[in-house]
């Protein structure tokens, strides 16, 4: 059987920088950590990303090409079925590049680049959101008018924004733990869902505490 090629060092430093950084913090992660972790020498590391921000960047943009599928998934929602498992991939993908939701202001502060890729990511986030919403109101789910929209579709996104860095400001020594995970994702996406609630039929409120409830099949296969 033939072997697999071996994943180049770049890519080997990317993964490695997302895990320690989503374990400790980016503030509070190297580059000299990231190259003892991996073995190699610094002046290696620095061969293929020659700063820190290089490194967040590239990861970002990781991120940003994985969240336009998982958007366009959300905008498509017409059932709260659809609206419950698009929020749940968002926050997944969330998860997994949880040191940039941590660190958020502080890295937009310091990396001009970053800075200027989050805004057009906020402003998808936004327009997913109010495709949802229409799309649930064309299908009968959702009684809400065009400013409720707006103003429900903001709230979302701040929320999916700020949630791991405010569960971590809740928990700090374990909200950002692979253990904890499930029960965070979980609490987010029920919080998300329930904005809706004072626009939903009896029927439809019945389906999402169905969808809220623990009995409620919600596997989730999270990285670490």
């Amino acid at each position: 059987m033939a072997k697999k090629p071996p994943r180049r060092t770049a890519e080997r430093i990317l993964e490695t920088s997302q895990e320690l950084f989503n374990r400790f913090g980016e503030p509070n992660v190297s580059t000299t950590a990231i190259s003892a972790e991996m073995r190699i020498s610094p002046g290696n590391l620095y061969y293929h990303y020659p700063a820190k921000d290089e490194l967040i960047n590239a990861l970002f943009a990781r991120f940003d090409l994985a969240l336009g599928a998982v958007l366009k998934d959300c905008g498509a929602a017409r059932t709260l079925d659809d609206a419950w498992r698009g929020l749940r991939a968002l926050f997944e993908l969330i998860w997994q590049y949880r040191f940039f939701y941590r660190d958020l202001n502080d890295l937009i502060s310091r990396n001009r680049q970053l800075e200027a890729a989050v805004q057009p990511v906020i402003g998808h986030q936004m327009q997913a959101m109010q495709s949802m919403l229409r799309g649930l109101r064309a299908n009968g789910v959702l009684d809400m008018d065009e400013q409720h929209i707006a103003d429900t579709s903001t709230s979302m996104v701040v929320l999916v924004t700020y949630w791991i860095s405010f569960d971590y400001v809740r928990n700090p020594r374990h909200a950002l733990e692979p253990a904890s995970a499930q029960q965070a994702l979980l609490r987010g996406v029920h919080l998300a869902m329930n904005l809706l609630t004072p626009y939903l039929p009896a029927e439809q409120r019945s389906r999402l505490a169905m969808l809220a409830s623990p009995a409620e099949p919600a596997d989730m296969a999270l990285p670490a």
